[in-house]
């Protein structure tokens, strides 16, 4: 393990209370920054120090080893201000996507109902180009505050992004959001309400939400839906110790109850190989992995 880099550092965090699978162990160091300079300033003396960082928002997509992760994970947890001006909310990048959308709906400002149901940050939206249902972060993204791997503070537009599914320049380049701005349109409060409370209602009836999960475990395969691939290779409710193929969705891989990140890795690389095995297209984890 390195020598801390920082003296207000919680030393070897359980990873298992910040991410929602609810498994993994420590992070030999993790910090909150407080701010966008101190954000700005702990990566710097991350890189400077050849010492490896995790940038994490809500932990929604992501699997920690067992063993941990021995670098320093700098969470967003304080930097979740959101800041509206006219169509457009100013959003740091810890803000949480439910936050983001309640506070759209609140304003009469339609575009962000797509993400009412996503468990993860505007920071991590940027970086996947999150979205659910009839819409994503790149149709309503107008520009994303950065680091760059240099060190250096720039601002992208999202044209500048080479956003598609599940992907973009902050995840490629290895970009650090500091945050982004959204650009929306003025509708109706009522319809919007209704726009979200349906998505709601979809996710509840489809989806394990009583279990921990990282929502859908693969990313869609062309041609094809991850789950019905998955259902057809007779994977449902396929258990490793704690760890599942939802049998309500077969689409996620869910924490019944003490699962450790070795359990649900097993499922997730048995569902890889079964599925090839039988209809030849190799599935490809949404899930990032941690420390392993």
């Amino acid at each position: 393990m390195h020598t801390p880099l920082f003296s207000n550092a919680l030393i070897d965090e359980p990873m298992c209370k910040h991410t929602t699978f609810g498994v993994g162990g420590p992070a030999a160091e993790f910090v909150v920054p407080e701010s966008r300079a101190e954000l700005a300033d702990v990566v710097a003396r991350c890189r400077e120090a050849g010492v490896a960082y995790f940038i994490l928002g809500k932990g929604s997509d992501l699997l920690v080893s067992d063993n941990g992760f021995d670098g320093v994970v700098i969470a967003l947890d304080a930097l979740n201000g959101v800041r509206r001006e006219g169509v457009r909310l100013h959003c740091d990048a810890g803000a949480s996507l439910v936050y983001v959308s309640r506070r759209a709906l609140y304003a009469g400002l339609t575009g962000m109902e797509f993400a009412c149901g996503i468990p993860g940050s505007i920071g991590g939206a940027c970086f996947m180009n999150a979205g659910a249902y009839d819409g994503c972060m790149a149709d309503v993204l107008e520009s994303v505050d950065v680091i760059t791997p240099e060190g250096e503070f720039s601002t992208l537009m999202a044209g500048e992004l080479d956003m598609g599914y599940r992907k973009s320049r902050v995840r490629s380049e290895g970009l650090v959001v500091l945050g982004a701005t959204v650009c929306l349109t003025e509708g109706d409060r009522d319809a919007i309400r209704a726009k979200m409370d349906d998505f709601t209602q979809r996710r509840e009836e489809k989806q394990p939400l009583e279990y921990g999960s990282a929502g859908s475990t693969f990313k869609r395969p062309e041609g094809y839906f991850a789950g019905k691939l998955i259902m057809d290779a007779g994977l449902k409710g396929y258990q490793v110790g704690g760890a599942a193929v939802s049998t309500k969705h077969a689409g996620f891989v869910v924490n019944l109850g003490g699962a450790t990140a070795a359990d649900v890795r097993a499922v997730i690389e048995h569902v890889q190989d079964e599925v090839e095995r039988q209809f030849g297209v190799r599935l490809e984890p949404e899930v990032r992995f941690l420390g392993w």
